[in-house]
């Protein structure tokens, strides 16, 4: 008799973990909040790792559609000065596909494939140890019970309170994130400016990323360490007085990288929130958790990589378990998952440290460290 499995959230992490137990023909059921897969903006680009997300995608056996999507060239990374200076200007090999970059949107139907998710089925909350299995309340009053709950669900999972009481709290470092369309053609020197990848600008406390995604599209985040509630005084819904308000704070920096704010469609507020480094739990039989709701930490390329590669480790290990091992495997992977997330919260904690710092030095050295000339 199969378990009956329900994973909360249709992110790289609970439909990688999907889309494995479908390959392995074990059926699960999909719950996403969202009416429609298209109901919100996918978000920008992903570099996915040769031995995590690449690894997952093997394991779901679409590594070689991800091959023919991803875009290897939007690894180049270069790194301004504030004035302008070209400090460093690293591009990939033709034949490097280290950490190839994909679109978010690209990466979520690849995944979706076949899969029926059960969309606009909001979670309220997971209710484990009752006598038929683990019970989820859903936002329109109905109930079902299953025997394995996986909170795939983000930041503010609505399933982590069943094993944890910890939530999220500010790193002090807030994001801006801004967009450029059809930028080849709309703004040929900034597009020549970011070039295939990626560029950035490191300063005092503050930092201009801007990254290219398929289709001509760049997405732009203004970065700096500032109060939670930095914002007070300023209504965020107005597109001018952000942008007034950012230009102000990179006040000085050279011409050519405000553009990238000058040229900015719209704005969107995005205070970074981590849970502690070595967040754990004591099990609970019937409810685990994976990706950010299990160990959200700065957005420096871990965090999908990990998720997804969780994913398609508990499906493997859920397939291949016994009628009676369910619970044994689930225990298994989350001890793997902790000791592997800790180190991983642990370099991006420290990096966003050094990448959003006093001394924008110390960027600089990061990068030649994680990517030497």
């Amino acid at each position: 008799m199969r378990h009956r499995i329900a994973v909360v959230g249709s992110g790289p992490a609970g439909i990688t973990f999907a889309r494995v137990l479908h390959r392995h023909d074990h059926p699960v059921t999909v719950l996403e909040r969202d009416p429609a897969p298209d109901a919100r903006p996918p978000g920008g680009t992903l570099d996915l790792h040769e031995g995590m997300g690449q690894r997952a995608l093997d394991k779901a056996g679409l590594l070689a559609e991800f091959q023919a999507l991803s875009r290897p060239e939007g690894q180049a990374m270069r790194i301004l000065d504030p004035d302008g200076t070209v400090l460093r200007d690293w591009r990939p090999r033709p034949d490097d596909r280290a950490n190839p970059e994909i679109d978010r949107g690209q990466l979520r139907d690849l995944l979706l494939g076949p899969l029926d998710v059960q969309w606009g089925r909001g979670v309220t909350q997971v209710v484990p140890g009752t006598q038929d299995g683990v019970r989820v309340h859903f936002t329109d009053g109905r109930q079902e019970t299953f025997d394995l709950v996986v909170g795939a669900d983000g930041a503010w999972s609505r399933i982590r309170p069943a094993v944890s009481s910890v939530t999220p709290h500010y790193t002090g470092v807030t994001l801006v994130e801004t967009s450029l369309d059809d930028v080849d053609a709309r703004h040929p020197d900034l597009a020549r400016l970011i070039g295939d990848g990626s560029v950035a600008v490191y300063g005092v406390n503050r930092a201009l990323v801007a990254q290219r995604s398929s289709g001509c599209h760049v997405k732009v985040y203004a970065q700096f360490r500032a109060p939670l509630d930095w914002h007070t005084n300023l209504d965020l819904a107005d597109v001018e007085a952000v942008r007034s308000n950012l230009l102000a704070l990179f006040d000085g920096w050279a011409a050519p990288v405000l553009d990238l704010l000058r040229h900015g469609t719209a704005f969107v507020h995005r205070p970074l929130y981590v849970l502690p480094v070595s967040h754990t739990w004591t099990h609970v039989f019937g409810v685990t958790l994976l990706g950010d709701a299990a160990h959200l930490m700065p957005p420096l390329g871990a965090g999908a990589n990990l998720a997804m590669l969780e994913g398609a480790e508990l499906a493997e290990s859920i397939a291949t378990a016994g009628p009676g091992d369910l619970d044994e495997a689930v225990r298994a992977f989350e001890k793997q998952m902790w000791a592997r997330a800790g180190r991983w919260a642990q370099i991006t904690t420290a990096g966003l440290e050094r990448l959003v710092s006093p001394d924008p030095a110390e960027a600089l050295a990061l990068f030649d460290q994680v990517q030497p000339s």
